[in-house]
This record gives C-alpha cells, structure tokens and sequence, in this order.
C-alpha cells in the first residue's frame, strides 16, 4: 500500500467517506416505515433476536443492511486471506474470529432484506435512498473503510511479517468504516433486531481495533 492507514492523509478519505455514509442513511430515515418478519439471530456475540422476531424498519435499516452486506463481505475475505499469509500467532487468531463472526452477520442481513421484500443491492432499488458506489471516497467506494482493488491486490501479495502489517493496517480502517456505519443506524434506524446487531458491531469492532492496534505496535 503507497499511503498508510494510519497517516493523516488515509484517516482524513475514511473520515470524508464516514460522513457520506452517515449523511446517506440519515437521508434513507425520512422514507416511510414498514411491517415485517422472519429475523434470525445475529453473530458478535450479541445475544441474536429469535428466528420468529417480527417489527417496523424503515429505509434506513434497509440500507444499512445493503450496504453492510458487502462491507462485511471484503473483511471475511480479508480474513480468509491470513491463512497461509500471515505469520502472527495472535493475528491468526484475530483474523478467524472475524470470519466466524461477520459471515453469520452477512446471512442474517440477507435474511432481513428478502423478509422486508428489499433486494441485497441498493443500486437495484429505486425505492429505497442508498449509497452511492461510485461516491466521493479516495478509494472509489461511498462505503467508509473499504478497501480498493489495489489495496486487495497488495495484500493478496504479501507473505509473513509484511501481510500481518498491511491486514492490520487495513482492518482497522475498515472496522472503523463499519462503526461510523453502525452508529449512524443506531441513530436514523428504526428496526430493534437491526440496531441491535448495529451495537453489537459497535462493540465488538472497537474492540478488535484495540487489539489490532496492540498488534501493530509490536509488529
């Protein structure tokens, strides 16, 4: 990667592009509510809401939900990148917990949008606000903390001690994209399994940031 996550410049796109995303769903809240059911349970640990759990969501939920489909989607395959890459004992570890945590998250969300009658992409809805693809982000994606395809490129390239630094460097830019995401459905959403699963992405990515940072500084 020619510019580091952690320098100002990096952190200034993923503050720019958080923005857009915050802006996007507050705009997806005005839409109208609606009635659903069929939720299954959740992943991060956070105490997931019964199969049969029913209640109102509205165009912001429906967005989040599409937009984090594909967010979680890049940071599982980053993830499954560490196996046979990455040299650290701990990021190893780090690297199975969130493919283990994120991809039951993905199924859930998916669950979500056939129950609202929503389709998986928000290009595809011309009902519901959604993000921008091609938005304002240095990395050619609206979505804070998404990785570009060079970014994936490099990190696909990587072996031992140069992966484990380039994954941590990246994962917490991207997790950090995912709580702005999340903290914004917390505010603008209306669904409880949703902004439930949102403080659960909250909690348990701020903690994988912790320790990504504590890895980084011994790397």
């Amino acid at each position: 990667m020619s510019v580091s996550l952690r320098s100002p410049a990096r952190r200034r796109a993923l503050a720019a592009a958080g923005t857009t995303a915050v802006l996007a769903l507050g705009l997806a809240a005005c839409g109208a509510d609606s009635k659903d059911a069929a939720m299954p349970g959740m992943g991060h640990g956070g105490g997931g809401s019964s199969a049969s759990a029913s209640g109102t969501f509205n165009n912001a939920d429906v967005t989040f939900a599409q937009m984090m489909i594909p967010h979680h989607q890049q940071a599982v395959d980053m993830a499954e990148l560490a196996d046979g890459r990455a040299s650290d004992p701990e990021l190893k570890v780090l690297a199975t917990d969130i493919e283990k945590a994120q991809s039951p998250e993905i199924s859930t969300m998916r669950d979500w949008l056939k129950s609202w009658g929503k389709p998986a992409s928000p290009s595809a809805d011309s009902g519901t606000p959604g993000m921008d693809h091609g938005g304002s982000s240095t990395n050619g994606s609206a979505m804070p903390g998404m990785m570009s395809e060079t970014d994936m490129t490099g990190l696909k390239a990587a072996q031992g001690k140069d992966f484990d630094r380039k994954f941590t460097q990246m994962m917490i830019g991207h997790h950090e994209g995912a709580i702005t995401m999340a903290q914004a459905l917390q505010n603008q959403g209306r669904n409880a399994d949703a902004k439930k699963l949102a403080g659960a992405v909250v909690t348990a990515q701020k903690a994988e940031i912790e320790k990504m940072n504590k890895i980084l500084d011994r790397l």
